[in-house]
Protein backbone atom coordinates (compact mmCIF):
# COMPACT_ATOMS: atom_id res chain seq x y z
CA UNK A 1 0.00 0.00 0.00
CA UNK A 2 2.71 2.53 0.81
CA UNK A 3 4.79 1.41 -2.46
CA UNK A 4 1.24 2.64 -4.41
CA UNK A 5 1.09 5.90 -2.41
CA UNK A 6 4.52 6.44 -3.16
CA UNK A 7 3.71 5.87 -7.00
CA UNK A 8 0.79 8.05 -6.54
CA UNK A 9 2.69 10.75 -5.19
CA UNK A 10 5.14 10.55 -7.95
CA UNK A 11 2.58 11.00 -10.65
CA UNK A 12 1.21 14.04 -9.36
CA UNK A 13 4.48 15.70 -8.78
CA UNK A 14 5.38 14.99 -12.45
CA UNK A 15 1.64 16.02 -13.22
CA UNK A 16 2.80 19.64 -11.34
CA UNK A 17 6.29 19.60 -13.13
CA UNK A 18 4.59 19.71 -16.42
CA UNK A 19 2.65 23.11 -15.36
CA UNK A 20 5.62 24.23 -14.36
CA UNK A 21 7.96 23.51 -17.19
CA UNK A 22 5.27 24.82 -19.31
CA UNK A 23 5.02 27.98 -16.87
CA UNK A 24 9.02 28.78 -17.16
CA UNK A 25 8.76 30.23 -20.50
CA UNK A 26 11.10 33.45 -20.06
CA UNK A 27 14.11 30.81 -17.97
CA UNK A 28 16.27 31.31 -21.31
CA UNK A 29 15.32 35.48 -21.12
CA UNK A 30 18.28 37.76 -19.19
CA UNK A 31 18.03 39.24 -15.60
CA UNK A 32 17.31 42.47 -17.51
CA UNK A 33 14.62 41.95 -19.92
CA UNK A 34 12.66 39.73 -16.98
CA UNK A 35 13.10 42.88 -14.51
CA UNK A 36 11.54 45.30 -17.18
CA UNK A 37 8.76 42.96 -17.82
CA UNK A 38 8.00 42.18 -14.29
CA UNK A 39 7.66 46.16 -14.01
CA UNK A 40 5.44 46.57 -16.53
CA UNK A 41 3.17 43.74 -14.84
CA UNK A 42 3.43 44.53 -11.39
CA UNK A 43 -0.44 42.63 -10.39
CA UNK A 44 0.93 39.09 -11.46
CA UNK A 45 -1.79 36.52 -10.14
CA UNK A 46 -0.13 34.22 -7.62
CA UNK A 47 1.20 31.14 -8.98
CA UNK A 48 0.07 28.81 -6.69
CA UNK A 49 -3.51 29.99 -6.92
CA UNK A 50 -2.95 29.98 -11.11
CA UNK A 51 -2.05 26.11 -11.14
CA UNK A 52 -4.69 25.28 -8.51
CA UNK A 53 -7.43 26.95 -10.98
CA UNK A 54 -5.43 25.74 -13.97
CA UNK A 55 -5.65 22.43 -12.48
CA UNK A 56 -9.28 22.93 -11.24
CA UNK A 57 -10.37 24.02 -14.79
CA UNK A 58 -8.39 21.16 -16.46
CA UNK A 59 -10.08 18.51 -14.62
CA UNK A 60 -13.59 20.10 -15.87
CA UNK A 61 -12.41 20.58 -19.97
CA UNK A 62 -11.65 16.42 -18.88
CA UNK A 63 -15.08 16.12 -17.76
CA UNK A 64 -16.11 18.24 -20.87
CA UNK A 65 -14.27 15.75 -23.35
CA UNK A 66 -16.10 12.46 -21.99
CA UNK A 67 -19.42 14.65 -22.60
CA UNK A 68 -18.51 15.34 -26.50
CA UNK A 69 -17.26 11.98 -27.22
CA UNK A 70 -20.42 10.17 -25.57
CA UNK A 71 -22.99 12.47 -27.03
CA UNK A 72 -21.36 12.71 -30.34
CA UNK A 73 -21.58 16.39 -29.83
CA UNK A 74 -19.17 18.67 -31.95
CA UNK A 75 -17.37 21.42 -31.50
CA UNK A 76 -15.53 24.45 -32.99
CA UNK A 77 -13.48 27.47 -31.26
CA UNK A 78 -11.71 29.47 -33.19
CA UNK A 79 -8.72 31.51 -31.52
CA UNK A 80 -8.15 35.35 -32.81
CA UNK A 81 -6.41 38.05 -31.83
CA UNK A 82 -3.27 40.40 -32.55
CA UNK A 83 0.15 38.65 -32.98
CA UNK A 84 1.45 37.49 -29.58
CA UNK A 85 -2.06 38.02 -27.81
CA UNK A 86 -1.66 34.74 -26.00
CA UNK A 87 -3.81 32.33 -28.51
CA UNK A 88 -1.62 29.76 -28.19
CA UNK A 89 -0.60 30.03 -25.42
CA UNK A 90 -4.53 29.30 -24.02
CA UNK A 91 -4.27 26.66 -26.66
CA UNK A 92 -1.63 24.42 -25.00
CA UNK A 93 -3.21 24.77 -21.66
CA UNK A 94 -7.21 23.93 -22.90
CA UNK A 95 -5.40 20.78 -25.11
CA UNK A 96 -2.80 19.46 -22.17
CA UNK A 97 -4.72 17.05 -20.15
CA UNK A 98 -7.17 16.32 -23.42
CA UNK A 99 -6.92 13.29 -25.53
CA UNK A 100 -5.69 14.11 -28.89
CA UNK A 101 -7.91 12.18 -30.49
CA UNK A 102 -10.69 13.83 -29.38
CA UNK A 103 -9.41 17.64 -28.95
CA UNK A 104 -6.84 18.43 -31.64
CA UNK A 105 -5.64 21.94 -32.87
CA UNK A 106 -5.87 23.20 -36.49
CA UNK A 107 -2.95 26.14 -37.50
CA UNK A 108 -3.43 26.24 -40.93
CA UNK A 109 0.08 27.61 -42.98
CA UNK A 110 0.03 30.30 -46.05
CA UNK A 111 -3.11 29.09 -48.57
CA UNK A 112 -1.49 27.13 -51.94
CA UNK A 113 -1.08 28.23 -55.13
CA UNK A 114 -4.10 25.78 -55.89
CA UNK A 115 -6.08 26.58 -52.82
CA UNK A 116 -6.04 30.22 -53.89
CA UNK A 117 -8.42 29.25 -56.98
CA UNK A 118 -10.93 27.36 -54.67
CA UNK A 119 -13.91 28.99 -53.12
CA UNK A 120 -12.67 30.39 -49.49
CA UNK A 121 -13.65 28.64 -47.13
CA UNK A 122 -12.85 25.03 -48.96
CA UNK A 123 -9.51 24.34 -47.17
CA UNK A 124 -11.17 24.75 -43.84
CA UNK A 125 -13.53 22.34 -44.77
CA UNK A 126 -12.29 19.40 -44.02
CA UNK A 127 -10.83 20.15 -40.62
CA UNK A 128 -14.50 20.75 -39.00
CA UNK A 129 -14.94 17.99 -36.07
CA UNK A 130 -16.94 14.83 -36.71
CA UNK A 131 -19.13 13.43 -33.86
CA UNK A 132 -17.51 13.42 -30.58
CA UNK A 133 -14.63 15.80 -31.30
CA UNK A 134 -13.40 19.28 -30.68
CA UNK A 135 -11.60 21.34 -33.30
CA UNK A 136 -9.49 24.25 -32.13
CA UNK A 137 -8.51 26.55 -34.73
CA UNK A 138 -5.30 29.20 -34.33
CA UNK A 139 -6.01 31.44 -36.81
CA UNK A 140 -8.91 30.56 -38.94
CA UNK A 141 -11.03 32.01 -42.34
CA UNK A 142 -10.98 35.10 -40.41
CA UNK A 143 -7.28 36.07 -41.89
CA UNK A 144 -9.17 37.13 -44.32
CA UNK A 145 -10.60 40.09 -42.59
CA UNK A 146 -7.19 40.41 -40.60
CA UNK A 147 -3.75 39.94 -42.25
CA UNK A 148 -4.81 39.03 -45.73
CA UNK A 149 -6.69 42.43 -45.89
CA UNK A 150 -4.39 44.89 -44.07
CA UNK A 151 -1.15 43.06 -45.88
CA UNK A 152 -3.10 43.47 -49.04
CA UNK A 153 -3.15 39.02 -50.04
CA UNK A 154 -6.71 39.84 -50.50
CA UNK A 155 -8.63 42.77 -52.37
CA UNK A 156 -11.38 44.79 -51.02
CA UNK A 157 -13.46 43.32 -53.44
CA UNK A 158 -12.54 39.91 -52.03
CA UNK A 159 -12.77 40.78 -48.43
CA UNK A 160 -16.55 42.31 -49.19
CA UNK A 161 -17.54 38.62 -50.54
CA UNK A 162 -16.31 37.22 -47.49
CA UNK A 163 -17.99 39.19 -45.28
CA UNK A 164 -21.24 38.84 -46.92
CA UNK A 165 -20.54 34.97 -47.04
CA UNK A 166 -19.32 34.52 -43.54
CA UNK A 167 -22.56 35.13 -41.72
CA UNK A 168 -24.37 32.41 -43.55
CA UNK A 169 -20.90 29.73 -43.32
CA UNK A 170 -21.25 29.60 -39.38
CA UNK A 171 -25.32 29.84 -39.39
CA UNK A 172 -24.68 27.02 -41.92
CA UNK A 173 -22.30 25.41 -39.04
CA UNK A 174 -24.50 26.06 -36.02
CA UNK A 175 -27.38 24.88 -38.01
CA UNK A 176 -25.49 21.59 -38.85
CA UNK A 177 -25.15 21.14 -34.53
CA UNK A 178 -21.64 22.22 -34.66
CA UNK A 179 -21.28 24.46 -31.13
CA UNK A 180 -19.22 27.32 -32.67
CA UNK A 181 -16.98 29.52 -30.12
CA UNK A 182 -15.50 32.55 -31.41
CA UNK A 183 -12.63 34.32 -29.22
CA UNK A 184 -10.26 37.79 -30.01
CA UNK A 185 -7.57 38.08 -27.48
CA UNK A 186 -7.50 41.66 -27.22
CA UNK A 187 -3.46 43.15 -25.84
CA UNK A 188 -2.68 46.81 -25.63
CA UNK A 189 0.04 48.79 -28.24
CA UNK A 190 2.70 48.66 -25.34
CA UNK A 191 2.11 44.91 -24.18
CA UNK A 192 2.17 43.83 -27.65
CA UNK A 193 5.85 45.77 -28.12
CA UNK A 194 6.85 44.37 -24.88
CA UNK A 195 6.37 40.81 -25.99
CA UNK A 196 7.90 41.53 -29.29
CA UNK A 197 10.90 42.72 -27.29
CA UNK A 198 11.22 39.35 -25.53
CA UNK A 199 11.00 37.26 -28.29
CA UNK A 200 13.47 39.06 -29.89
CA UNK A 201 15.93 38.55 -27.29
CA UNK A 202 14.44 34.79 -26.44
CA UNK A 203 16.10 32.26 -28.54
CA UNK A 204 13.49 29.75 -27.57
CA UNK A 205 10.81 32.23 -28.88
CA UNK A 206 12.82 33.68 -31.81
CA UNK A 207 10.86 31.58 -34.30
CA UNK A 208 7.64 33.17 -33.05
CA UNK A 209 8.58 36.20 -34.69
CA UNK A 210 7.77 36.29 -38.57
CA UNK A 211 8.17 39.03 -40.98
CA UNK A 212 5.01 39.35 -40.77
CA UNK A 213 5.02 39.45 -37.04
CA UNK A 214 7.28 42.86 -37.78
CA UNK A 215 4.90 44.28 -40.45
CA UNK A 216 1.98 44.31 -37.54
CA UNK A 217 3.63 46.41 -35.63
CA UNK A 218 4.18 48.92 -38.31
CA UNK A 219 0.39 48.46 -39.54
CA UNK A 220 -1.20 48.50 -35.80
CA UNK A 221 -3.73 51.32 -36.68
CA UNK A 222 -5.01 49.46 -39.72
CA UNK A 223 -5.07 46.20 -37.99
CA UNK A 224 -7.21 48.39 -35.19
CA UNK A 225 -9.72 49.67 -38.22
CA UNK A 226 -9.52 46.02 -39.59
CA UNK A 227 -10.45 44.03 -36.46
CA UNK A 228 -13.73 47.05 -35.83
CA UNK A 229 -15.17 46.39 -39.02
CA UNK A 230 -14.60 42.08 -38.67
CA UNK A 231 -16.60 42.57 -35.38
CA UNK A 232 -19.40 44.79 -37.16
CA UNK A 233 -20.13 43.02 -39.78
CA UNK A 234 -19.39 39.35 -38.05
CA UNK A 235 -20.86 39.05 -34.95
CA UNK A 236 -24.09 37.34 -35.32
CA UNK A 237 -26.51 36.38 -32.39
CA UNK A 238 -25.94 32.62 -34.04
CA UNK A 239 -21.88 32.66 -33.39
CA UNK A 240 -21.15 36.15 -31.39
CA UNK A 241 -17.47 36.80 -30.80
CA UNK A 242 -16.31 36.94 -26.78
CA UNK A 243 -13.29 39.51 -26.54
CA UNK A 244 -10.57 37.93 -23.66
CA UNK A 245 -8.32 40.57 -22.08
CA UNK A 246 -4.45 39.45 -22.56
CA UNK A 247 -2.54 41.41 -21.21
CA UNK A 248 -2.23 39.28 -17.95
CA UNK A 249 -1.41 36.29 -19.94
CA UNK A 250 -2.84 33.77 -17.05
CA UNK A 251 -5.78 35.44 -16.02
CA UNK A 252 -6.20 35.54 -20.04
CA UNK A 253 -5.91 31.59 -19.83
CA UNK A 254 -7.99 31.08 -17.02
CA UNK A 255 -11.06 33.24 -17.93
CA UNK A 256 -10.41 32.13 -21.33
CA UNK A 257 -11.31 28.29 -20.43
CA UNK A 258 -13.94 29.20 -17.25
CA UNK A 259 -15.90 30.82 -20.21
CA UNK A 260 -15.86 27.91 -22.82
CA UNK A 261 -17.19 25.74 -19.78
CA UNK A 262 -20.06 28.22 -19.35
CA UNK A 263 -20.71 28.02 -22.72
CA UNK A 264 -21.44 24.17 -23.35
CA UNK A 265 -24.00 22.43 -20.93
CA UNK A 266 -21.91 19.45 -20.43
CA UNK A 267 -21.99 16.79 -17.33
CA UNK A 268 -21.04 13.52 -15.89
CA UNK A 269 -21.30 10.52 -18.05
CA UNK A 270 -21.52 7.27 -16.19
CA UNK A 271 -18.32 4.93 -16.91
CA UNK A 272 -18.11 1.28 -16.57
CA UNK A 273 -15.86 0.67 -13.25
CA UNK A 274 -12.49 -0.29 -14.61
CA UNK A 275 -10.53 -2.86 -12.94
CA UNK A 276 -6.76 -4.21 -14.12
CA UNK A 277 -6.63 -7.85 -15.03
CA UNK A 278 -4.44 -9.74 -13.17
CA UNK A 279 -1.16 -10.40 -15.71
CA UNK A 280 -1.24 -14.03 -17.28
CA UNK A 281 1.97 -15.51 -16.07
CA UNK A 282 2.82 -18.54 -18.43
CA UNK A 283 5.63 -21.00 -17.31
CA UNK A 284 7.67 -21.65 -20.57
CA UNK A 285 7.74 -17.77 -21.25
CA UNK A 286 11.14 -16.35 -21.93
CA UNK A 287 12.26 -13.02 -22.93
CA UNK A 288 15.17 -12.68 -25.21
CA UNK A 289 17.83 -10.46 -24.51
CA UNK A 290 17.70 -6.81 -26.62
CA UNK A 291 21.02 -5.67 -27.89
CA UNK A 292 22.36 -2.87 -25.92
CA UNK A 293 23.08 -0.88 -29.08
CA UNK A 294 19.21 -0.53 -29.65
CA UNK A 295 19.01 1.35 -26.44
CA UNK A 296 18.85 5.16 -25.73
CA UNK A 297 22.07 6.44 -23.87
CA UNK A 298 21.76 7.22 -20.70
CA UNK A 299 23.01 11.14 -20.28
CA UNK A 300 20.49 11.85 -17.41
Amino acid sequence: MNDYKDWLQAELQETLDEDIELEMEDAALSAEIRRIYRSHHPDQMDRKLYFRELLRLQSELIRLQDWVSHNNERVVVLFEGRDSAGKGGAIKRITQRLNPRVARVVALPAPSDREKTQWYFQRYVPHLPAGGEIVLFDRSWYNRAGVERVMGFATEDQVEQFFQDVPEFERMLVRSGIRLVKYWFSITDEEQQMRFQMRIHDPMKQWKLSPMDLQSRVRWEAYTKAKEDMFERTNIPEAPWYIVPGNDKKRARLNCIDHLLGLIPYGDVDHEQITLPDRVFNPDYERDAVPRELYVPQKY
